[in-house]
């Protein structure tokens, strides 16, 4: 990888926006916010483009990318969309939900890890609509840092990550969710199953769909076939520090916890700690604890704890779930 790149951070104004679709319609790449985390995009239809994304993360050709679109009109040109696919994306497009569907005959092998399908989605965030307008071509974007590693939600995370591998971020602020999309599995419409948890809830998707939907999300190892969507593998969104889950973290566990080792809990306590207890929210709330997940995550392996001990979610909720997953997948050996 070269050491002569140096990433430019954006501001969003008209002239960059448009500086920035170019880049991207010329086959560059270019990390830009949605809601869910950033993202490094680049034409879905450039192959060479394409490439660039797997190269700079380091990605495994086994695991494909999600395509974005600004209107179901594009979607079309990517993936076939069934009249259940329609219904779930006037319910929940544009948001947090990427669907598998079959592909189109168009879009590359790469993009698919050569599979049939494809998973596509419609981003909320604002500027990454834009770009995909501006540029003119439908955008696949993972998660826009070094394969494996704790996802970024902010443009500050991306350079850190690949401030040497690419030129260009798009500095729209924190990601409002903080956690990546829910992914719908819908290349059988009448056997929906759900590869991944995030904000749209399985209660939501099966109310639009008007049928039971299964939860499929086992865990891969990196050394099996393609797998049909991002965020299916047994380790990922992974710290270097090791962590260790529990349930529920009492006052007496925290105590009997080393010094050198961080404590991250999802409530501030309300008894004293001492200063490696960390916390998500400050009054509970779900939400607040997804958005700031990955960054705690990021800042406790930089704090050269020898461990992290995570308190997971209680509940079954989507964000429990989401946030559980990705905890989950973080602590796998």
């Amino acid at each position: 990888m070269s050491t002569k790149l140096r990433a430019r951070l954006y501001r969003p104004t008209p002239a960059n926006m448009v500086f920035l679709a170019r880049v991207l319609a010329r086959g560059g790449l270019v990390a830009a916010p949605t809601e869910t985390v950033y993202g490094l995009a680049a034409d879905a239809l450039n192959v060479k483009a394409c490439k660039a994304i797997f190269k700079a993360k380091g990605r495994p050709a086994t695991d494909p990318l999600i395509v974005h679109v600004d209107t179901v009109a594009q979607a079309r040109t990517i993936a076939k969309l069934s009249p259940e696919a329609l219904k779930v994306a006037k319910a929940f497009w544009p948001g947090p939900l990427t669907m598998v569907l079959p592909k189109q005959p168009g879009v590359p092998a790469i993009v698919t890890s050569g599979l049939t399908s494809v998973a596509v989605r419609m981003p909320a965030h604002p500027l990454f609509r834009r770009l995909i307008r501006l540029s003119g071509c439908p955008l696949a974007a993972p998660s826009a840092n070094p394969f494996g590693y704790v996802s970024p939600t902010t443009a500050e995370h991306v350079k850190a990550g690949l401030g040497k591998r690419i030129q260009h971020i798009l500095n729209g602020g924190a990601s409002k969710i903080g956690i990546e999309s829910t992914i719908l599995d819908l290349r059988d419409p009448f056997h929906p199953a759900l590869l991944r948890p995030g904000a749209i809830s399985l209660k939501a998707l099966q109310s639009v769909l008007g049928r039971r939907i299964i939860s499929s999300l086992h865990k891969i190892t990196p050394n099996e076939k393609a797998l049909p969507a991002p965020g299916m593998l047994t380790c990922h969104y992974s710290p270097r520090t090791p962590i260790d889950l529990a349930n529920k973290i009492t006052q007496t566990r925290i105590n009997e916890i080393p010094a050198d080792e961080a404590v991250l809990l999802l409530v501030k306590p309300t008894y004293p700690t001492r200063n490696n207890v960390f916390w998500l929210t400050t009054k509970g709330g779900l939400p607040k604890a997804a958005h700031l997940l990955f960054a705690m995550l990021r800042q406790l392996d930089n704090g050269r704890w020898q461990k992290i001990n995570a308190e997971v979610a209680p509940g079954r909720s989507a964000l429990a779930m989401a946030i559980n997953d990705r905890l989950s997948r973080a602590s796998a050996k």
